[in-house]
């Protein structure tokens, strides 16, 4: 998804103690505590130094090794954590989404989160859930972006597709909040600030999440310092 709606997150002033909420489930979660849109590093093996991890890193290191640096490719972990086996947090600042499994375990994935001004966080739930789904741009992308014109009545699902293989559909009890966490035919974004609000997994990583997940699931969006939605 390629939107970010106005009208969705509540405004910063309005809500400063749900904002510090946010902040107090940070820690709460272990996922710590940096500012929104920090600086993104990964280890680099072949100089053995910490590097800048941005879309020109990210570009490069994808065509080098055909897939993303290891700690953003799918793997389990240990997460302690009261939530429920079946819950996804999100890490928006570390770009991780977590699925709680039982005995202090989850299954971590690398993701593609808002860029700056399009971060957001929350308490929602998946609505429902789409194999192959179909794109159809915002009207206000139709307006702005020649190429999402051609597509104003919907892109058909494919491998082209912006919302790649799985999309879910994150609801605020029975409204859509225009959020997904869906696939991406761009498999070398995955660790960056690309999206309008969505967030984005490699195609292989959002089929095994989608095979595991129920309609009904809730997820915990956290973002220091984002707008926070009404969910909260």
């Amino acid at each position: 998804m390629e939107k970010r709606s106005a009208a969705s997150p509540v405004t910063r002033n309005a809500h400063l103690h749900r904002r510090i909420f946010a902040a107090v489930l940070l820690v709460a979660f272990g996922l710590g505590t940096t500012p929104t849109h920090a600086e993104t590093q990964i280890f680099d093996p072949q100089t053995r130094k910490w590097v800048k991890y941005d879309r020109q890193t990210a570009t490069r290191y994808f065509a080098r090794n055909k897939q993303p640096p290891e700690a953003f490719r799918r793997q389990v972990v240990k997460f302690r954590t009261a939530e429920e086996p079946g819950t996804i947090i999100i890490d928006g600042n570390q770009h991780f989404l977590y699925l709680v499994q039982p005995n202090h375990q989850a299954i971590r994935y690398g993701i593609g989160v808002g860029r700056e001004g399009f971060g957001w966080a929350g308490i929602v739930r998946v609505g429902r859930t789409a194999e192959w789904p179909t794109w159809t741009p915002p009207a206000e992308m139709v307006e702005r972006d020649p190429n999402a014109r051609q597509w104003a009545a919907g892109m058909p699902g494919g491998p082209d597709n912006p919302l790649g293989a799985r999309a879910l559909y994150l609801y605020e009890g029975d409204q859509d909040t225009i959020y997904r966490i869906h696939g991406t035919p761009e498999p070398w974004t995955i660790g960056l600030d690309v999206s309008s609000g969505c967030i984005r997994m490699n195609n292989d990583d959002v089929i095994d999440l989608h095979s595991r997940i129920a309609v009904g699931a809730k997820v915990i969006v956290l973002m220091q310092g984002a707008a926070l939605y009404k969910g909260v």
